[in-house]
């Protein structure tokens, strides 16, 4: 049988991680500015994270939501501390697109509205609702097309209140990231998601902050939408959540009611992953990270923007994008083969930097060096200190 081949890939085979780098089969060592799509929140194979799931699963590694399960409990009320959400419900899944999909029908069975605005160049999730509000047609199937999703321009304060001005009485729900991710690090402006705020405020619709990517400390704050000083009715989180092991949730305003059957799932909140997901919490507090993120994060910026052939650097903490002039195309494929370091990228010309949360100063140095050298070898011309 052959793998069903839908993922273009690197010919490299990991075998090894700890930290921020990895070893490939033939023990060739990269520093991993990526993190598995955004995925290593506190390092690779942390000694803490590791203690914790063996313990974990020399107890029970599985049982499902038909019993009481403390371990959910403890990590709502862990979130509920870093977060500052304390009065938020918790429900936990499996994925990003698992959490989004949820929070969309949460909403809906809340006000009984079906319309959903998004933004463009959005990046959701591959699930049926999700991948309906994601801005990419090459992802939606004809069996995920529905009229019910209105995609709006990002950071555009007066479409956005026009559509309410025409369709308030119908819109369920505005769903955005705070930071868009694979749509290539575009920072949600804090007038913009305190005028979403408004809004669903005035028109009985549900703001959900889609948080996957730019969530659990990546930008400095838990939540990058937490820079607005606003709060959403739901969060969706997941990616970093359990540093590679398969954890998403929802955290839900207090208004929004429950009730049984709305919701469920086999695997979600099961006790492997709440405690992958305590053990994460845990050390994201213990080190500190967020304002590791902060500091080695304006590091990296400030350099990358000093470097003239990069442009428009942009980002918050450690979700960090820059746009790549076409002759310097292949910069992210020489990062890699020439340099041993894993980046990420949005097409056509965008190179991503998702590093964990623990990313050292000297290796955030050491990357700003290699990556001078290939803009030399590109150009032809020396980079300035």
């Amino acid at each position: 049988m052959n793998l069903f081949d839908v993922y273009p890939l690197n010919d490299v085979t990991i075998v090894k991680a700890k930290g921020s780098y990895v070893w490939d089969d033939k023990g060739e060592q990269y520093l991993d500015l990526y993190g598995g799509h955004a995925v290593i929140s506190i390092g690779h194979t942390h000694p803490y994270w590791v203690k914790q799931i063996e313990e974990q699963l020399e107890k029970i590694a599985f049982y499902s939501n038909s019993v009481r399960i403390p371990l959910q409990q403890q990590l709502a009320d862990k979130l509920g501390k870093i977060s500052g959400k304390n009065d938020y419900q918790l429900f936990l899944c499996n994925s990003g697109a698992e959490a989004n999909e949820n929070a969309l029908k949460m909403a809906s069975f809340h006000n009984g509205r079906k319309k959903i605005i998004a933004f463009s160049k959005s990046f959701h999730g591959r699930t049926s609702l999700s991948v309906a509000v994601t801005d990419n047609k090459n992802y939606i199937a004809p069996v995920n097309e529905t009229d019910n999703v209105i995609f709006l321009p990002f950071n555009d304060e007066e479409a956005l209140e026009s559509c309410f001005a025409k369709q308030g009485k119908e819109i369920s729900s505005v769903i955005i990231e705070g930071i868009q991710g694979v749509g290539g690090i575009n920072v949600a402006q804090e007038s913009f998601l305190k005028k979403i705020r408004s809004l669903c405020d005035k028109h009985g619709a549900v703001y959900i902050a889609d948080s996957v990517q730019c969530g659990f400390g990546r930008s400095g704050k838990f939540f990058s939408h937490d820079f607005a000083g606003v709060n959403a009715d739901i969060y969706t989180m997941a990616k970093g959540m359990g540093n590679g092991f398969p954890v998403a949730g929802l955290i839900i305003a207090p208004h929004i009611k429950p009730k049984h059957f709305q919701l469920g799932t086999t695997f979600g909140g099961n006790q492997l992953a709440c405690a992958a997901a305590l053990a994460v919490c845990q050390v994201i507090e213990d080190e500190k990270l967020m304002g590791n993120a902060v500091m080695v994060g304006k590091y990296l910026r400030d350099e990358l923007a000093s470097i003239p052939q990069l442009r428009n650097v942009r980002g918050r903490g450690l979700m960090i994008g820059f746009d790549v002039p076409e002759d310097l195309k292949d910069l992210k494929k020489n990062l890699l083969w020439n340099q041993k370091t894993f980046t990420g990228e949005s097409k056509p010309n965008i190179i991503r930097l998702l590093p964990s949360l623990a990313l050292k100063r000297r290796d955030a140095e050491a990357f700003i060096e290699s990556l001078k050298e290939e803009i030399a070898v590109l150009t032809g011309e020396e980079v300035s200190n």
